[in-house]
């Protein structure tokens, strides 16, 4: 091993005080970079070391099948080498500083299965009682405007129209936005408020606990989860989910984009755009099932 990437291995290690397992993986792929620069027979020169000559070598270890990780996390171990030689004034500029990161892919939101929402909302619930009515809303709500949690606590009495089935949310950098929502919505939103009256409610928010106070997101989120578990739903069982799924479930019912941008609160189009990579991964899935020639081997 090099003699300095040794030293910088022992810096890790006793004045750094990293764990074994994070010095053993800053060896790994030092010692990969060494392996690769010695094949030629020369020794390891890290003062002599170009930004080309690490892009170089991560174009080979990409063609070696590494992944987008993996090639971030050595071009990360050259870094930090290079900043310890700064520090101790052997070098006078961190090449690999200048070598970009390989771009990590964004993993797609996740979704609750239509069938899964449509077993929560259709279940039976007790009408007179203010605790049913009101989860039943705030799983409603999310579902079919696709609000954000904080923006469904913060919902105002007031900006909820049940006769222009119009809803006015207060989002991210306090913009307001106005979203619609249909007749059954509209119902339960009415069926709610009478029994709301009876907590007398100490705020003007729209949805308020037993004791009349402002929802808390614990209590949400608990509401959200528990019923679409108790639907049959896997996997995570959130608030977001549930306004992921309202995006997906738009655009492939064919709403346009840019309106479902609207309807999401989004700033740009590009976070939006996510949700078409969920719409054709979805399409895809129930075309390889259903097909004839996809269900054929090698089809």
């Amino acid at each position: 091993m090099n003699a300095t990437i040794e030293r910088f291995l022992q810096y890790l290690r006793h004045e750094r005080n990293l764990s074994w397992r994070t010095v053993d993986t800053y060896q790994r792929d030092l010692l990969q970079w060494e392996a690769y620069w010695t094949a030629g027979g020369h020794p390891l020169d890290l003062l002599t070391v170009t930004p080309s000559d690490i892009r170089t070598w991560i174009m080979e270890r990409a063609s070696q099948g590494d992944c987008s990780a993996t090639l971030r996390r050595r071009v990360q171990a050259l870094r930090a080498l290079y900043r310890y030689l700064l520090k101790k004034n052997l070098v006078s500029t961190n090449p690999a500083a200048q070598v970009e990161l390989a771009k990590l892919p964004k993993p797609l939101p996740k979704l609750v299965r239509e069938k899964t929402v449509d077993a929560l909302l259709d279940a039976e619930v007790d009408e007179s009682d203010f605790t049913q009515v009101r989860d039943r809303l705030i799983v409603m709500l999310f579902y079919e405007t696709g609000i954000r949690l904080s923006e469904l606590i913060g919902l105002q009495d007031a900006a909820v129209d049940t006769v222009t089935c119009e809803l006015k949310v207060h989002g991210k950098r306090d913009k307001d936005r106005l979203v619609p929502f249909g007749s059954e919505l509209a119902r339960w939103i009415g069926c709610y408020r009478t029994l709301r009256d009876g907590v007398r409610p100490e705020c003007g928010n729209l949805l308020v606990t037993a004791k009349g106070k402002p929802l808390y997101p614990s209590l949400v989120y608990h509401v959200v989860h528990d019923g679409l578990a108790q639907a049959g739903g896997t996997g995570k069982l959130s608030p977001h989910v549930l306004r992921h799924t309202f995006a997906s479930v738009m655009l492939n019912r064919g709403a346009q984009l840019n309106s479902v941008k609207e309807l999401l609160g989004h700033e740009s189009l590009a976070a939006t755009q996510v949700y078409t990579h969920v719409t054709l991964s979805e399409l895809q899935h129930n075309y390889e099932l259903a097909h004839p020639r996809a269900l054929k081997k090698g089809g």
